[in-house]
């Protein structure tokens, strides 16, 4: 692994644009189509391997060594991706055609310089602003685009969150505005708890510490039936959805997912329609700015007991509960990734499922707890029944709890595929040491 990076002594200015490319170049000519990952972990290592499939040269970095994406590219990285010096310098080392923001906690003022030198990001550097700042997103989803979501409120102080919540309505949810996986979020039930919601936002939250004070949204707590995924994909042939997928979550993170979900005509429809108007909104916004907003998002719907959906979030990148598609479609998230950010077109075809007529496939997340380095074991009694399948990550360590695997399964019906993907799970013996 190449040693981390050292900050730049050149200005910005000299930035070296990239070079006429081929889309799908060899790593062994002389220009094949560089990729730089700025966050390397799970869904990165499966974009990885797709993107080298297609004879691209890929760079990974992360904040630390031995991340699955790392562990299979040409070359590696570690770096504060947040720190602007050391992203830049990066950028002025690896000289990327294509850089591709798999985290949060990058210095997106980078992104759009390096955008604006020719360089593409994925799925561009307005885009990924966007859906990292939960405010702007809605606001464009819900006021811009007219997408139906719960009634919410953003909050810049404790006595304005007070307001909001009375506004929306207890039981609320209160969220910061610049996090992920329910990082900082809570659910109020009554305005007692409104003050200990403001305190989790401001200290729970991803990138917290710094001295700053994060804006909030509040929102009202639907009657939520299930939860849906729709995987958009963005390519030179347009834009097309995946069949939506369920999901289980525990604390704001997937454990479960799906596909297809089980859902009437008018919900599936209603869902292809508010993830295919999201997605739109967004390319449009990227395509202002001269950039192609290629490549998959993961449109995160609420379903209610009414059956009405809502616009809940976006991705801009693979989402954790497509890791079904690894067993369910002929072209993952991950190959779809790929194909879409190569420039190559995606079609109706490409994202059509490859199950037999009623079957199901299901992914279960493998998270464990402890202090230390993963050992798995068992993996012969794990997957001796057909059908199944299992990705171990390979994470160096685990403090506290971690994703370190997911199990996947192909079942007759719903039912059958989760209780598959769990059986796989269960099978293994996992130590921490």
């Amino acid at each position: 692994m190449t040693d981390s990076v050292n900050t730049a002594n050149d200005s910005l200015s000299s930035f070296p644009s990239p070079s006429p490319r081929s889309v799908l170049g060899t790593p062994l000519g002389a220009r094949p189509t560089r990729v730089l990952f700025l966050g390397s972990g799970e869904l990165g290592k499966e974009v990885t391997i797709e993107l080298m499939r297609l004879g691209a040269w890929v760079c990974a970095a992360d904040s630390y060594a031995g991340a699955p994406a790392q562990q299979v590219a040409h070359e590696s990285r570690v770096l504060d991706m947040a720190d602007a010096a050391r992203l830049r310098a990066l950028f002025d080392e690896v000289r990327p055609d294509i850089v591709v923001p798999e985290v949060e906690a990058i210095a997106t003022s980078e992104l759009a310089d390096a955008a604006a030198r020719g360089v593409q990001v994925v799925p561009s550097a307005e885009i990924a602003a966007i859906c990292m700042d939960r405010e702007r997103l809605r606001v464009i989803a819900h006021e811009e685009l007219g997408l139906p979501t719960t009634p919410y409120r953003f909050a810049g102080s404790l006595e304005e969150l007070r307001t909001g919540a009375g506004e929306v309505g207890y039981p609320c949810v209160v969220k910061p505005v610049m996090s992920s996986s329910g990082h900082g979020q809570s659910v109020v039930r009554e305005a007692d708890a409104i003050d200990a919601a403001w305190t989790e936002a401001q200290e729970g939250r991803r990138a917290a510490g710094e001295g700053d004070v994060s804006r909030v949204i509040v929102e009202a707590l639907a009657p939520l039936d299930y939860e849906l995924t729709v995987l958009t994909v963005s390519s030179s042939a347009g834009i097309v959805t995946c069949a939506p997928i369920g999901q289980r979550q525990e604390s704001g993170d997937y454990r479960e997912s799906w596909q297809p979900a089980a859902a009437g005509d008018g919900v599936l429809a209603e869902a292809g329609r508010i993830a295919r108007t999201a997605v739109e909104g967004l390319v449009a916004k990227a395509k202002e700015s001269g950039e192609t907003g290629w490549g998959v998002f993961g449109v995160e719907l609420f379903v209610l007991t009414d059956g009405s959906v809502l616009f809940n979030e976006v991705s801009p990148r693979p989402h954790d509960t497509g890791m079904v598609t690894m067993a369910s479609q002929r072209l993952s998230e991950f190959a779809l990734h790929a194909r879409a950010i190569l420039g190559l077109p995606v079609t109706e075809g490409h994202v059509a499922l490859a199950l037999p007529a009623g079957a199901v496939a299901a992914s279960h997340a493998i998270v464990i707890a402890g202090d230390g380095e993963a050992e798995f074991s068992g993996l012969d009694r794990a997957l001796a029944e057909p059908g199944t399948d299992l990705r171990v990550f390979a994470k160096p360590e685990v403090h506290g709890h971690r994703r370190m695997a997911v199990a996947l399964a192909v079942g007759g019906d719903e039912a059958d595929a989760r209780a598959r993907a769990g059986r796989v799970a269960d099978a293994l013996t996992i130590e921490v040491r």
